[in-house]
């Protein structure tokens, strides 16, 4: 049985998940962000304490198809800015209709009337966020960073995140507060 689950961004909830599902004596076939698929077939009373149980720890149990989509596109992001997949050919318009198997047009459509904005304004808000956490580590000089997130110059790095936070990398630097947003506050 294939689960859905929201405000699974990150290995330390994958782990999470995990944990409470093997409480449940549920065994897990295979887990990645916001999905994990079991060997059990859930009755209607068990996937409901499944869902208070990941409600209790801040995640959200998905049954509706459309934000099952929405949610496999947000994990795809995150997973495509995150792990670096610079040696792909294709645009991002062609790995996510091909990792979710929907036409790309009705993908963007949901996407849009679902989050407000589109898939683009998405991906780049990730990447932005990305650029923030890497500034703020301080290991990557802004070259090495426009490198790293396919950008093909610094300074469309540079304008991309002053367009999109007010700020140049250079003065988001010297600022230290409130400089990264959690992942599930980005759309606020």
């Amino acid at each position: 049985m294939k689960l859905a689950i929201k405000n699974m961004v990150c290995n330390r909830c994958i782990m999470v998940v995990e944990n409470e599902l093997a409480k449940l004596n549920l065994h897990i076939k295979h887990i990645s962000l916001g999905q994990v698929e079991i060997d059990e077939e859930l009755t209607k009373a068990e996937t409901k304490q499944l869902a208070a149980t990941f409600s209790s720890l801040g995640f959200e149990l998905i049954d509706d198809k459309r934000t099952v989509i929405i949610e496999q596109v947000k994990h795809l992001v995150l997973d495509l800015i995150r792990n670096q997949h610079n040696d792909t050919n294709l645009n991002l318009s062609e790995i996510i209709s091909k990792e979710v198997h929907h036409d790309y047009n009705y993908i963007s459509n949901l996407f849009s009337e679902v989050e407000g904005m589109t898939i683009e304004k998405y991906f780049i808000g990730q990447k932005i966020e990305y650029v923030k956490e890497l500034l703020v580590y301080d290991e990557l000089t802004l070259s090495e960073i426009a490198y790293k997130l396919n950008y093909s110059s610094v300074a469309y790095l540079s304008n991309q995140f002053k367009k999109v936070t007010g700020l140049t990398p250079s003065h988001f630097k010297q600022i230290k507060e409130n400089k990264r947003k959690p992942l599930d506050k980005i759309n606020d």
